[in-house]
């Protein structure tokens, strides 16, 4: 994870294939702590704290996080819980780059 978690979101285009198959594989391997690839489109966990105060801490400093690599992931926040969901939107489906933010948000708890 801390090798992911050193990079840098890179911008994607459009056009640029989704990974699959062994390259996506691989990045699921190396990423773990709890993340979970779904139906080979996107990224989600779960984030749990002792109360909301916590979940809204976190929830912003995903979001401050989101903003320093350009890149936005879906936050769901309820009391005690923030759910992380994260994809290219622009390819709509998982580049390394979503791999990469994960971990960074890994970082922040």
């Amino acid at each position: 994870m801390s090798e992911l978690a050193e990079k840098e979101c890179v911008a994607c285009r459009e056009g640029v294939a989704p990974l699959k198959g062994e390259a996506l594989a691989d990045l699921q391997k190396q990423l773990g702590n709890g993340w979970q690839v779904i139906n080979s489109h996107h990224l989600e966990k779960e984030f749990t704290f002792k109360n909301f105060r916590e979940a809204l801490a976190f929830t912003n400093k995903v979001g401050e996080l989101a903003e320093l690599q350009g890149h936005h992931p879906d936050i769901g926040l309820s009391w005690g819980c923030v759910n992380v969901t994260i994809w290219t939107h622009k390819i709509d489906g998982l580049t390394e780059s979503d791999f990469v933010l994960a971990a960074k948000v890994d970082r922040l708890k």
